[in-house]
């Protein structure tokens, strides 16, 4: 098999996949081959603390079952599932989307937020940017109203309420940089970038950029 990165949707809609590896593909644009694993036992998009704990046994044994193969992992859910022990338990950079995008919307001091549709997962994301040693630069989370199932159907309206939720973080909490926060609201994040000055910022690009650095590192 050609030489790849390996990204884990740990939600079980192969929508999602699709969407995701295709954002992968163009963060890579050319530097190596993606490929994307789905979850089985998974919900369709992960949305509760439960739903998200029970998610790390299946991203865990997709990661070390395909570990030989790849070069680097991605776990593509916003509260980064499993990624502690996977990373513990094989040989190649393993990084999260969360984790990832967090550095990044963090460098050079900057103070950043999140803006996401999933107000079940704040006290998970907020654990993240702890656990990071962000919390002097976080300024917390701003999510979208209503049942983030039923956004996720209707993109102008994701789009649209995740746009507001930016400018919360940034009018309302003085935020420098806004992560969208989440592995399936990925393409929503691209689309946002031209109605902002301030940067928002793409988890699964970020989780490329990272994978490929700590690759080189290890080289």
């Amino acid at each position: 098999m050609t030489a790849h990165i390996l990204l884990i949707n740990p939600n079980s809609s192969h929508a999602t996949s699709s969407m995701m590896l295709a954002i992968a593909e163009r963060a890579v644009t050319g530097r190596l081959a993606v490929a994307i694993a789905t979850a089985k036992r998974n919900p369709q998009m992960i949305v509760t603390p439960e739903q998200l704990t029970a998610a790390a046994d299946e991203v865990i044994e997709i990661g070390t079952s395909h570990a030989a193969d790849c070069l680097g992992i991605i776990v593509s859910a916003f509260g980064d599932p499993g990624l502690a022990a996977l990373k513990d338990r094989v040989d190649i950079p393993v990084v999260g989307i969360c984790e990832a995008s967090m550095i990044e919307a963090a460098r050079n001091g900057r103070k950043f937020g999140v803006a996401t549709t999933t107000p079940d997962l704040i006290e998970a994301i907020d654990e993240r940017a702890h656990d990071l040693g962000l919390a002097g630069q976080y300024t917390g989370i701003r999510c979208t109203p209503g049942d983030p199932l039923a956004l996720a159907g209707d993109e102008k309206r994701l789009r649209d309420q995740l746009g507001e939720a930016v400018r919360h973080c940034i009018e309302l909490d003085g935020a420098g940089a806004v992560i969208i926060g989440g592995g399936p609201l990925g393409q929503a994040a691209e689309q946002l970038q031209p109605d902002f000055t301030t940067p928002i910022i793409a988890p699964i690009p970020c989780a490329v950029e990272r994978v490929l650095d700590l690759m080189r590192v290890n080289a």
